[in-house]
Protein backbone atom coordinates (compact mmCIF):
# COMPACT_ATOMS: atom_id res chain seq x y z
CA UNK A 1 0.00 0.00 0.00
CA UNK A 2 2.86 2.68 0.91
CA UNK A 3 4.91 1.94 -2.08
CA UNK A 4 1.92 2.06 -4.15
CA UNK A 5 1.43 5.67 -2.73
CA UNK A 6 5.19 6.61 -3.15
CA UNK A 7 5.38 5.27 -6.70
CA UNK A 8 1.81 7.41 -7.86
CA UNK A 9 3.79 10.72 -5.84
CA UNK A 10 6.50 9.59 -8.29
CA UNK A 11 5.40 9.81 -11.03
CA UNK A 12 3.25 12.60 -10.84
CA UNK A 13 6.51 14.57 -9.57
CA UNK A 14 7.95 13.36 -12.75
CA UNK A 15 5.43 14.50 -15.23
CA UNK A 16 4.74 17.57 -13.41
CA UNK A 17 6.24 20.02 -16.04
CA UNK A 18 4.75 18.39 -18.66
CA UNK A 19 0.76 20.06 -18.72
CA UNK A 20 -1.00 19.71 -22.04
CA UNK A 21 -1.17 22.73 -24.45
CA UNK A 22 -3.58 23.50 -26.81
CA UNK A 23 -3.00 26.87 -28.70
CA UNK A 24 -1.30 27.97 -26.03
CA UNK A 25 -4.26 27.06 -23.08
CA UNK A 26 -2.78 24.86 -20.48
CA UNK A 27 -4.79 22.06 -19.16
CA UNK A 28 -4.12 23.23 -15.50
CA UNK A 29 -6.34 20.20 -14.33
CA UNK A 30 -10.20 19.26 -13.50
CA UNK A 31 -12.86 19.60 -10.65
CA UNK A 32 -15.66 16.94 -10.85
CA UNK A 33 -18.64 16.30 -8.78
CA UNK A 34 -19.96 12.25 -9.59
CA UNK A 35 -23.60 10.59 -8.77
CA UNK A 36 -24.27 6.98 -8.84
CA UNK A 37 -24.80 3.73 -6.48
CA UNK A 38 -22.65 1.66 -4.02
CA UNK A 39 -22.77 -1.60 -3.13
CA UNK A 40 -21.47 -3.94 -0.39
CA UNK A 41 -19.78 -7.37 -0.44
CA UNK A 42 -18.52 -9.33 2.81
CA UNK A 43 -19.80 -11.31 5.44
CA UNK A 44 -23.86 -10.89 4.65
CA UNK A 45 -22.96 -11.24 1.21
CA UNK A 46 -21.15 -13.96 0.16
CA UNK A 47 -22.27 -14.67 -3.07
CA UNK A 48 -21.42 -10.99 -4.79
CA UNK A 49 -25.20 -10.11 -5.32
CA UNK A 50 -26.37 -6.69 -7.05
CA UNK A 51 -29.69 -6.60 -5.91
CA UNK A 52 -29.06 -3.78 -2.71
CA UNK A 53 -27.92 -0.32 -4.64
CA UNK A 54 -27.58 2.44 -2.19
CA UNK A 55 -26.55 5.90 -3.15
CA UNK A 56 -23.49 7.66 -3.34
CA UNK A 57 -21.88 10.81 -4.28
CA UNK A 58 -18.43 12.64 -4.75
CA UNK A 59 -16.29 15.41 -5.92
CA UNK A 60 -12.88 14.95 -6.49
CA UNK A 61 -10.03 17.31 -8.39
CA UNK A 62 -7.72 15.51 -11.01
CA UNK A 63 -4.52 16.61 -12.51
CA UNK A 64 -3.36 15.91 -15.70
CA UNK A 65 0.00 14.79 -16.38
CA UNK A 66 0.55 14.86 -20.16
CA UNK A 67 -1.76 12.89 -22.32
CA UNK A 68 -1.70 9.48 -20.55
CA UNK A 69 -1.75 9.83 -16.86
CA UNK A 70 -3.49 11.44 -14.41
CA UNK A 71 -3.26 12.03 -10.24
CA UNK A 72 -6.93 12.65 -8.24
CA UNK A 73 -8.02 13.23 -5.25
CA UNK A 74 -11.84 12.36 -4.34
CA UNK A 75 -14.31 12.54 -1.34
CA UNK A 76 -17.63 9.73 -1.18
CA UNK A 77 -20.59 10.21 0.75
CA UNK A 78 -22.26 6.60 -0.08
CA UNK A 79 -24.72 4.00 2.21
CA UNK A 80 -23.83 0.38 2.28
CA UNK A 81 -26.10 -2.35 3.91
CA UNK A 82 -27.38 -5.37 3.56
CA UNK A 83 -29.29 -8.21 5.68
CA UNK A 84 -29.59 -12.23 5.74
CA UNK A 85 -33.30 -12.52 4.40
CA UNK A 86 -32.01 -11.75 0.86
CA UNK A 87 -29.43 -14.55 0.71
CA UNK A 88 -30.14 -17.92 -1.18
CA UNK A 89 -28.14 -19.93 1.45
CA UNK A 90 -30.69 -21.39 4.23
CA UNK A 91 -27.98 -21.23 7.21
CA UNK A 92 -27.59 -17.00 6.10
CA UNK A 93 -31.34 -17.03 6.44
CA UNK A 94 -31.55 -18.36 10.03
CA UNK A 95 -28.17 -16.48 11.20
CA UNK A 96 -30.46 -13.38 10.36
CA UNK A 97 -27.88 -10.44 10.52
CA UNK A 98 -28.62 -7.51 8.84
CA UNK A 99 -26.26 -4.00 9.06
CA UNK A 100 -26.35 -0.57 7.37
CA UNK A 101 -23.64 2.26 7.84
CA UNK A 102 -22.56 5.67 6.40
CA UNK A 103 -19.26 5.71 4.50
CA UNK A 104 -17.01 8.93 4.30
CA UNK A 105 -14.23 8.37 1.80
CA UNK A 106 -10.84 10.05 0.77
CA UNK A 107 -8.71 8.74 -1.88
CA UNK A 108 -5.72 9.26 -3.81
CA UNK A 109 -5.49 7.90 -7.40
CA UNK A 110 -3.93 7.17 -10.46
CA UNK A 111 -5.66 7.28 -13.56
CA UNK A 112 -3.93 6.21 -16.84
CA UNK A 113 -5.25 6.52 -20.24
CA UNK A 114 -5.73 3.70 -22.88
CA UNK A 115 -5.65 6.75 -25.56
CA UNK A 116 -4.27 10.59 -26.02
CA UNK A 117 -6.66 12.84 -24.03
CA UNK A 118 -6.94 15.87 -24.90
CA UNK A 119 -9.45 18.43 -23.90
CA UNK A 120 -10.60 20.68 -26.68
CA UNK A 121 -8.68 18.77 -29.35
CA UNK A 122 -11.88 16.74 -31.12
CA UNK A 123 -9.25 14.27 -32.02
CA UNK A 124 -8.41 12.99 -28.75
CA UNK A 125 -11.54 13.73 -26.88
CA UNK A 126 -12.23 10.23 -25.69
CA UNK A 127 -10.20 7.37 -24.14
CA UNK A 128 -11.14 4.44 -21.44
CA UNK A 129 -8.64 4.33 -18.24
CA UNK A 130 -8.51 1.88 -15.67
CA UNK A 131 -7.37 3.64 -11.81
CA UNK A 132 -5.79 2.54 -8.94
CA UNK A 133 -4.55 3.62 -5.81
CA UNK A 134 -5.48 4.36 -1.57
CA UNK A 135 -8.03 5.47 0.22
CA UNK A 136 -9.13 5.75 3.97
CA UNK A 137 -12.86 5.49 5.29
CA UNK A 138 -14.86 5.88 8.17
CA UNK A 139 -17.79 3.39 8.61
CA UNK A 140 -20.11 2.77 11.79
CA UNK A 141 -22.71 0.36 11.03
CA UNK A 142 -25.74 -0.29 12.96
CA UNK A 143 -28.99 -2.23 12.76
CA UNK A 144 -32.53 -1.64 14.31
CA UNK A 145 -34.17 -3.53 17.10
CA UNK A 146 -37.67 -2.84 17.81
CA UNK A 147 -37.50 0.67 15.37
CA UNK A 148 -35.10 1.64 17.45
CA UNK A 149 -31.58 2.17 15.77
CA UNK A 150 -28.34 0.72 17.84
CA UNK A 151 -24.57 1.40 16.76
CA UNK A 152 -23.14 -1.74 16.91
CA UNK A 153 -19.24 -1.57 17.24
CA UNK A 154 -19.61 -0.19 21.14
CA UNK A 155 -21.49 -3.37 21.67
CA UNK A 156 -18.86 -5.60 20.45
CA UNK A 157 -21.14 -8.31 18.84
CA UNK A 158 -18.54 -10.81 18.95
CA UNK A 159 -17.27 -10.13 22.24
CA UNK A 160 -14.40 -7.31 21.00
CA UNK A 161 -13.18 -5.66 24.07
CA UNK A 162 -13.97 -8.19 26.88
CA UNK A 163 -12.64 -10.21 29.14
CA UNK A 164 -13.91 -13.55 27.65
CA UNK A 165 -11.40 -12.77 24.59
CA UNK A 166 -9.40 -10.77 25.28
CA UNK A 167 -7.36 -11.17 21.81
CA UNK A 168 -10.69 -9.58 20.09
CA UNK A 169 -10.29 -6.08 20.21
CA UNK A 170 -12.71 -3.40 19.23
CA UNK A 171 -12.24 -2.17 15.29
CA UNK A 172 -11.81 0.98 14.61
CA UNK A 173 -13.96 3.41 13.17
CA UNK A 174 -12.05 4.45 10.27
CA UNK A 175 -10.15 1.76 7.79
CA UNK A 176 -7.82 1.53 4.65
CA UNK A 177 -9.05 0.69 1.16
CA UNK A 178 -7.41 -0.30 -2.12
CA UNK A 179 -9.80 0.96 -5.04
CA UNK A 180 -9.47 -0.30 -8.45
CA UNK A 181 -11.53 0.14 -11.75
CA UNK A 182 -12.21 1.27 -15.22
CA UNK A 183 -13.72 4.30 -16.58
CA UNK A 184 -14.31 5.92 -19.72
CA UNK A 185 -14.13 10.14 -20.25
CA UNK A 186 -15.37 12.18 -22.96
CA UNK A 187 -14.64 15.88 -23.38
CA UNK A 188 -17.60 17.58 -24.29
CA UNK A 189 -16.25 20.26 -24.88
CA UNK A 190 -13.23 22.78 -24.03
CA UNK A 191 -13.98 22.94 -20.59
CA UNK A 192 -16.14 20.17 -19.53
CA UNK A 193 -15.75 16.26 -19.52
CA UNK A 194 -18.18 13.60 -19.19
CA UNK A 195 -17.33 10.03 -16.97
CA UNK A 196 -18.22 6.68 -16.38
CA UNK A 197 -16.23 4.85 -13.66
CA UNK A 198 -16.90 1.59 -11.40
CA UNK A 199 -14.30 0.89 -9.04
CA UNK A 200 -14.02 -1.58 -6.60
CA UNK A 201 -12.79 -1.31 -3.43
CA UNK A 202 -10.51 -3.59 -1.47
CA UNK A 203 -11.27 -2.21 2.34
CA UNK A 204 -8.23 -3.66 4.96
CA UNK A 205 -11.34 -4.66 7.48
CA UNK A 206 -13.44 -7.64 7.88
CA UNK A 207 -15.82 -5.53 10.15
CA UNK A 208 -17.39 -3.46 7.67
CA UNK A 209 -20.78 -5.04 8.11
CA UNK A 210 -20.10 -6.09 12.14
CA UNK A 211 -19.64 -9.48 11.37
CA UNK A 212 -15.94 -11.50 11.13
CA UNK A 213 -15.27 -14.84 13.35
CA UNK A 214 -17.30 -16.54 15.78
CA UNK A 215 -20.23 -16.38 18.43
CA UNK A 216 -18.91 -15.20 21.89
CA UNK A 217 -20.58 -17.07 25.03
CA UNK A 218 -24.03 -16.86 25.91
CA UNK A 219 -23.28 -16.02 29.30
CA UNK A 220 -21.26 -12.48 28.33
CA UNK A 221 -23.77 -10.14 29.22
CA UNK A 222 -26.96 -11.89 28.27
CA UNK A 223 -29.29 -9.69 30.87
CA UNK A 224 -29.80 -6.65 32.62
CA UNK A 225 -30.60 -6.20 36.20
CA UNK A 226 -34.02 -6.35 35.71
CA UNK A 227 -33.60 -9.49 33.75
CA UNK A 228 -34.34 -8.14 30.52
CA UNK A 229 -31.97 -9.10 27.94
CA UNK A 230 -29.66 -6.89 26.66
CA UNK A 231 -29.26 -5.19 23.28
CA UNK A 232 -26.02 -7.16 22.80
CA UNK A 233 -27.61 -10.52 23.58
CA UNK A 234 -30.45 -9.75 21.38
CA UNK A 235 -28.55 -7.77 18.55
CA UNK A 236 -25.32 -10.54 18.22
CA UNK A 237 -27.76 -13.76 17.59
CA UNK A 238 -31.10 -12.93 15.88
CA UNK A 239 -32.05 -16.41 14.75
CA UNK A 240 -34.40 -16.63 17.60
CA UNK A 241 -36.58 -14.04 15.14
CA UNK A 242 -36.81 -17.20 12.71
CA UNK A 243 -37.37 -20.53 12.35
CA UNK A 244 -39.04 -21.82 15.81
CA UNK A 245 -37.39 -19.33 17.87
CA UNK A 246 -34.34 -21.50 18.69
CA UNK A 247 -30.58 -20.21 18.95
CA UNK A 248 -28.31 -21.03 16.83
CA UNK A 249 -25.28 -18.35 18.33
CA UNK A 250 -23.45 -21.44 20.69
CA UNK A 251 -20.14 -20.50 21.73
CA UNK A 252 -17.25 -21.46 19.27
CA UNK A 253 -19.56 -21.23 16.29
CA UNK A 254 -19.14 -19.65 13.23
CA UNK A 255 -20.58 -16.23 12.67
CA UNK A 256 -18.57 -14.76 9.84
CA UNK A 257 -15.93 -15.55 7.33
CA UNK A 258 -12.56 -14.34 9.05
CA UNK A 259 -10.37 -15.13 6.46
CA UNK A 260 -11.91 -12.89 3.65
CA UNK A 261 -12.51 -9.03 3.92
CA UNK A 262 -15.28 -6.79 3.28
CA UNK A 263 -15.28 -4.97 0.01
CA UNK A 264 -17.95 -2.47 -1.47
CA UNK A 265 -18.25 -0.85 -5.27
CA UNK A 266 -18.71 2.46 -6.84
CA UNK A 267 -20.65 2.92 -9.69
CA UNK A 268 -20.80 6.96 -10.93
CA UNK A 269 -20.94 9.38 -13.61
CA UNK A 270 -19.28 12.69 -13.44
CA UNK A 271 -19.06 15.86 -14.53
CA UNK A 272 -15.54 17.74 -14.70
CA UNK A 273 -14.99 21.21 -14.98
CA UNK A 274 -11.18 21.79 -16.47
CA UNK A 275 -9.05 24.96 -14.81
CA UNK A 276 -6.97 26.50 -17.52
CA UNK A 277 -4.47 29.12 -17.65
CA UNK A 278 -2.97 30.94 -21.39
CA UNK A 279 1.20 29.89 -22.21
CA UNK A 280 2.71 32.10 -24.96
CA UNK A 281 3.12 29.38 -27.68
CA UNK A 282 6.92 28.63 -28.37
CA UNK A 283 7.78 30.35 -31.14
CA UNK A 284 8.91 27.40 -34.04
CA UNK A 285 11.40 28.33 -36.52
Amino acid sequence: MKKLTVLLLFCAAFLWGRTQQVDGVVQEGEFGVTIGAAHYFGDLNTNVALNRPKPAIGVFFRKQFGEYIALRLGVHYAQLGYSDVYSKNETQRRRNLSFNTNIWEATLQGDFNFMRFIPGDPEFRFTPYVTLGVGAFNYDPYAYLGGKKYFLRPLGTEGQGSTVYPARKAYGAVALCAPLGMGVKYNISPNINFSFEVAYRFALTDYLDDVSTTYAPDAFAQSLPNGDPTAWYLLQDRSYETGDGVRIGTKGRQRGFSSQRDAYVIAEVGLAFTLTSYKCPTAKW
